[in-house]
């Protein structure tokens, strides 16, 4: 009978042993199975890469943090160079308000149209590789300064050319609102004295000393060199200023620069005082 239940309890002391050693610790199994999930997670879900982009404004040096996995440094350099690099006038002719500028532009004008070929090819060139973040707002930006840059151009290469042959402006696409000074310089000696007066009378109002320039015009009217003078105020202040304002303009206002600083995480700057 003794022999009966040592078998007994012999049977059932292994029976639990071998069920601790198939089942093992459940509690160490769920760790385990918790920290393999973890480990396979952390190699498919991309990690932030904060990089540092270097830029200037007009009083600032700043130091921009980006996540390198949106945007890469080539892309941030290209977009602030659209933004503000390339925020102003991007072509320039020599300017004509005297007689001395005049005869200049008119004896080298094939040498300066030749350097505004050459300049307006490599704006455009620029403007068409440079690399921007990808966004439809920066990418809008790029073609409305293409669009610019050719108004502009068009704009600067019929100037210097109505300097030796106002001809030119007639019909000209740029001479619409502009009329009155195009008439003005392809008509008889009464009617360009007369615009030209105006235009005299409209400067002086915008001018500190109105006396002066109404001065200067009388003495420049009774000159030797009177159609010379008169086409360099009605051509530069006139028909220029007024085809100049019909250029479509990028704004480079608050939203863009907003837009710019979005791109960043943040933005430490050490600024001048104005």
């Amino acid at each position: 009978m003794k022999n009966v239940i040592f078998s007994i309890l012999f049977l059932a002391i292994f029976s639990c042993k071998k069920e601790n050693t198939v089942s093992g610790n459940p509690q160490n199994d769920s760790i385990q199975f918790v920290s393999q999930i973890n480990k396979k997670d952390s190699t498919v879900l991309p990690q932030n890469k904060e990089e540092i982009f270097n830029f200037s404004t007009e009083l600032c040096d700043n130091k921009g943090y980006f996540d390198s996995s949106k945007y890469s440094k080539e892309e941030l350099e290209g977009t602030y160079k659209l933004w503000f690099q390339m925020g102003g006038v991007l072509l320039s002719t020599p300017s004509v308000f005297n007689l001395k500028s005049l005869q200049k532009v008119r004896a080298e004008k094939d040498e300066i149209l030749a350097q505004l070929d050459r300049d307006f090819a490599n704006q455009k060139k620029v403007l068409e590789n440079v690399k921007v973040v990808q966004d439809p707002y920066w990418e809008n930006i790029r073609k409305q300064k293409l669009l610019e840059l050719a108004d502009e151009y068009e704009f600067r290469k019929t100037e210097i050319m109505a300097f030796s042959d106002p001809s030119i402006l007639v019909n000209h696409k740029l001479s619409k609102d502009c009329e009155n000074f195009v008439r003005a310089l392809n008509s008889d000696d009464a009617q360009m004295t007369e615009e030209w007066r105006k235009l005299r009378e409209e400067m002086s109002k915008r001018n500190g000393n109105p006396q002066r320039t109404m001065d200067e015009f009388e003495e420049r009217l009774n000159s030797t060199n009177k159609k010379d003078y008169a086409v360099v105020d009605l051509i530069t202040f006139g028909w220029g200023n007024c085809a100049n304002e019909h250029i479509k303009r990028i704004e480079h206002d608050e939203k863009m620069y907003k837009k710019f600083n979005s791109l960043f995480i943040k933005i430490d700057s050490e600024c001048d005082e104005p």
